[in-house]
């Protein structure tokens, strides 16, 4: 009746409740639902569901990998184009690109398939989270402080645009649609079929070094950490973590840094903390492969569980930040929650990309609160509320990959990429055939 090779549901159909909350990672999942469910087989496919989107009325949702705290792709009375079958991926060892669907899963599909041919993508942290949401939404990949963002190394991808047509985007064709791909994120006005990534030689070697401090120490270390940053090389990634280490029922404090072909020397500094011969451990300049870390991070984010999120790039000076942030690492709502303080100083020492994507510091607060049942939520939502209200005089804005803009509406992009934002906008989606942002961004 369709016309579609994939799968279609209408509301009411058998099947279709499961179609419409299929693949969200979130169990805290909201009411709001589509009218129709199209699973796309093929571009062809996602431009036929544009068309019939315009003749029925309906707005056009999409969902990557369903891996969004805030489920942005659930909208109410929106054909969903679910692109779940968009798992291809095909390496060109000429250019040393890699062409991957928009579900495909950075950690579980995308490195495995790269580590074959010696090449690397800086994938999400999160092995599950798919690849159309974490390019489009910028992407804070592995070492992104020194690597950059997972969106500058889009060389080009294909779209349908929001008349229904299949287009090539890149810095020399349709560049405006390139430009506002890359940040947007789910305010972005097309569907994004396939990515061609710049890929990277793979790394000889991985070191690691973590110390797990008490979290009484947490004031000293923070302190620390905030000058001590500096004075690590952009081959490592760097992080302060707040947790509770399972059958501890205690947070801990965790600075943790890995050295992408960097070496024990360059994490030197994590050793200069005035209180590290306090550390509960100390594992110094370890080597590890990279399927542990994402195993740890396939840990820390457990599936079946009811998510709340949220983050902002911080800029201050460690007396204003520190007493801000040490109850979000020292007091945490649920023995799953974590809070992450990232540091992007090499990224702020060069010129960026002119890209949509355009609110950076040079620390980011991250946190993220795990519960387990309805009954637990308030608790959740109120602890996350008040953690973010400390920060908030020191943010310049956040990052749509950890945020909810229906709780906390945030800058999102500075004020000249917001405006040209909203002029290419209009120009390719004059009918708003795509909905744009849950909630709506500080600008």
């Amino acid at each position: 009746m369709t016309g579609f090779t994939g799968a279609f549901w209408r509301n009411g159909d058998t099947g279709f409740d499961d179609a419409a909350a299929s693949r969200l990672f979130n169990h805290r999942r909201p009411s709001r639902r589509p009218a129709v469910v199209l699973r796309a087989a093929h571009a062809a496919d996602v431009a036929a569901g544009v068309r019939l989107a315009a003749a029925e009325g309906w707005k056009v949702a999409v969902r990557s990998g369903g891996h969004s705290w805030a489920a942005w792709s659930l909208r109410e009375d929106t054909l969903l184009i679910d692109l779940a079958l968009f798992t291809r991926m095909s390496y060109d060892p000429d250019s040393a690109t890699v062409a991957v669907g928009p579900a495909v899963r950075g950690g579980l599909d995308l490195d495995p398939y790269l580590a074959g041919y010696g090449r690397f993508f800086a994938v999400g942290h999160a092995p599950t989270v798919g690849m159309g949401g974490f390019l489009l939404q910028g992407g804070i990949g592995w070492n992104c402080r020194g690597w950059g963002w997972a969106a500058e190394s889009i060389e080009s991808m294909d779209v349908v645009t929001a008349d229904g047509e299949l287009v090539r985007c890149s810095e020399t064709d349709n560049p405006d649609l390139f430009w506002a791909a890359r940040g947007s994120g789910p305010g972005f006005f097309g569907v994004v079929t396939e990515f061609r990534l710049r890929t990277r030689p793979r790394f000889r070697e991985l070191t690691q070094s973590t110390y797990v401090y008490p979290v009484w120490l947490a004031p000293e270390v923070l302190n620390w950490y905030h000058m001590a940053r500096h004075d690590l090389p952009s081959s490592v990634e760097l992080a302060a973590v707040g947790c509770t280490p399972p059958g501890s029922g205690s947070p801990v404090l965790i600075v943790d840094a890995v050295s992408f072909d960097g070496g024990p020397v360059s994490l030197a500094a994590l050793g200069t903390c005035p209180v590290a011969g306090k550390a509960l451990t100390a594992n110094v300049a370890q080597q590890v492969d990279f399927a542990d870390l994402q195993a740890a991070q396939l840990r820390s984010s457990p599936e079946y569980h009811r998510y709340f999120a949220d983050n902002a790039f911080l800029a201050g000076s460690a007396s204003e930040l520190v007493p801000a942030l040490v109850p979000a690492f020292t007091d945490l709502p649920t023995p799953k929650t974590f809070t992450v303080l990232g540091d992007f100083t090499p990224l702020l020492c060069r010129r960026p990309p002119d890209m949509s994507l355009s609110v950076q510091t040079d620390l980011y607060f991250a946190a993220y609160v795990i519960g387990e049942t309805p009954e637990e939520d308030a608790w959740c939502r109120s602890w996350l509320d008040a953690a973010m209200e400390r920060v908030a005089p020191y943010s310049a804005g956040c990052y749509l990959g950890d945020s909810d803009l229906t709780v906390r509406p945030d800058r999102v992009m500075s004020d000249a990429a917001w405006s040209e934002f909203q002029r290419i906008r209009t120009a390719r989606d004059p009918e708003g055939r795509f909905p744009g942002y849950l909630g709506a961004p500080v600008q």
